[in-house]
């Protein structure tokens, strides 16, 4: 028989680096899940990915057990370590802050292509393309015409 689930969960926390300190600890505490348990698995399924802030939704049941799934890191994020900045723009309308490539935006659209809820990986780009327009990065040339053979 299936478990009855309680809830969900959705956190953003470095790989390999969960700690019962705030704000995991207080998160998972007030819902009755082992801290330490959660915090063990975590580090040992994202060690390769070290550092990275890691999308994590858990879904924790009735009886306090938990089950949890790593996503791929926000695109934002990816945004950031591809144009090697520390932050977007305070006005990205305005001020433009880094350039990227259509290459690069691809490449970060095929990685989070599994996260997004579009079909096409030239939907996935021009998603990946507005949240950099968003954060004031511009996307270079004109965006590439993929066939699909």
């Amino acid at each position: 028989m299936a478990k009855e689930v309680a809830g969900q969960l959705k956190l953003q926390i470095k790989g390999g680096a969960a700690n019962p300190s705030p704000p995991v600890g207080p998160a998972l505490g007030s819902k009755g899940i082992n801290i330490m348990e959660f915090c063990k698995q975590f580090n040992a399924r994202t060690q390769d990915k070290a550092g990275k802030v890691l999308p994590v939704v858990i879904t924790y049941y009735v009886d306090k057990s938990f089950d949890f799934i790593v996503k791929t890191p926000p695109v934002a994020i990816q945004l950031l370590e591809a144009s090697k900045l520390k932050g977007g723009s305070a006005e990205p309308n305005r001020k433009k802050v880094a350039e990227i490539t259509w290459d690069q935006v691809k490449t970060i659209a095929e990685e989070k292509m599994t996260d997004l809820n579009c079909f096409t990986i030239e939907s996935a780009m021009k998603m990946v393309a507005g949240t950099a327009r968003s954060m004031g990065i511009t996307v270079k040339g004109d965006f590439p015409e993929i066939i699909n053979n």
